[in-house]
């Protein structure tokens, strides 16, 4: 079943918040365990009725932000263009880890990035950092499957060379584009589209497990790490577990505890653009922070990614 253009604008919408919100409210307990958490919040409803203040997001929607502002600027990923998008918002008292501070700090002095990249990650990072902010991507390629691949493949290359990290990026792109076509979820079809899109028997083996959950507790098995492997498939399942729910999908996702922020974050981004923003709670949107580029500009931002997708895609043809 096809959407309208207004649902999918929405969807656009819902996708970056949906990312933000996740990425802030799981960002109050990263590292956490999951017994300490579950101690205070026995539940999603009782994690999502906690806040009460500002949230603030990490640099998983700081990078995510980048990506979508390449895009929206030159309608695909340039490399030297991300990079630049990456600097510019780039603040490292959002959350970014040791290895991807000595890339950026390398980046915004001008210097070889890549080298730098290669060396502190021998065989290149296999972490989650590439898929937690590739989900713009997924919507901007959504109607060109080739394209998408090796455009998030190209996002994850200025941090992220080892196969295992940009594969991780390429599924969670996968996720949201399916996730922003369907009106009506099919977890049968959403699993052998990204099943068949695997390149490595690794993360094959790993969606084949996550298709197989059946309730929150059967997260618990594909981990909650930073690493790629152990957190993109933990995320798309706790999606497909619940799809009509936000709350319980992002929420599921905290209570593993561990890398919670990124989890929520990558869970939040297919969730949101599945529901769309009309369907994300509104309450904890509102919180969003009112920085320069808090909740207002993010809904901008999508709003803008939505008519360069417009642009690219919907040229009108020839008479």
């Amino acid at each position: 079943m096809a959407c309208s253009d207004s649902m999918l604008k929405d969807r656009f919408r819902g996708c970056l918040l949906g990312l933000a919100v996740g990425d802030a409210l799981g960002g109050r307990f990263e590292a956490k365990a999951a017994e300490h958490i579950r101690a205070r919040f026995p539940t999603p409803a009782a994690l999502f009725a906690y806040p009460d203040d500002e949230l603030w997001y990490t640099d998983d929607t700081q990078m995510a932000i980048g990506v979508a502002e390449a895009l929206t600027a030159h309608g695909e990923i340039i490399e030297e263009h991300l990079c630049r998008a990456f600097v510019s918002n780039y603040v490292p008292s959002r959350g970014y880890g040791r290895g991807a501070r000595v890339v950026l700090d390398t980046m915004e002095e001008g210097g070889d990035y890549q080298a730098v990249a290669e060396k502190h990650f021998p065989g290149g990072s296999y972490g989650n950092g590439a898929a937690m902010r590739v989900a713009p991507v997924g919507l901007m390629f959504r109607d060109e499957r080739q394209q998408l691949w090796e455009q998030a493949r190209r996002s994850a290359l200025p941090t992220h060379r080892h196969p295992l990290g940009i594969e991780g990026a390429q599924l969670l792109a996968l996720a949201v584009s399916f996730a922003s076509h369907t009106c009506r979820f099919d977890r049968e079809a959403f699993f052998a589209d990204l099943l068949g899109a695997c390149e490595s028997e690794e993360y094959r083996a790993k969606l084949q497990s996550a298709a197989e959950v059946k309730t929150p507790a059967d997260l618990v098995g594909l981990g909650n790490r930073i690493e790629a492997l152990h957190s993109v498939p933990t995320s798309i399942a706790a999606f497909a577990l619940t799809p009509e729910s936000f709350e319980e999908t992002v929420g599921n996702l905290i209570l593993l505890g561990g890398d919670t922020d990124t989890l929520a974050a990558m869970g939040g981004a297919i969730s949101g653009a599945y529901l769309g923003e009309r369907q994300l709670p509104g309450r904890l949107v509102g919180l969003l922070e009112t920085s320069p580029k808090g909740g207002a500009y993010l809904g901008q931002l999508a709003d803008e990614l939505f008519s360069a997708y417009e642009r690219r895609f919907r040229q009108p043809s020839p008479a």
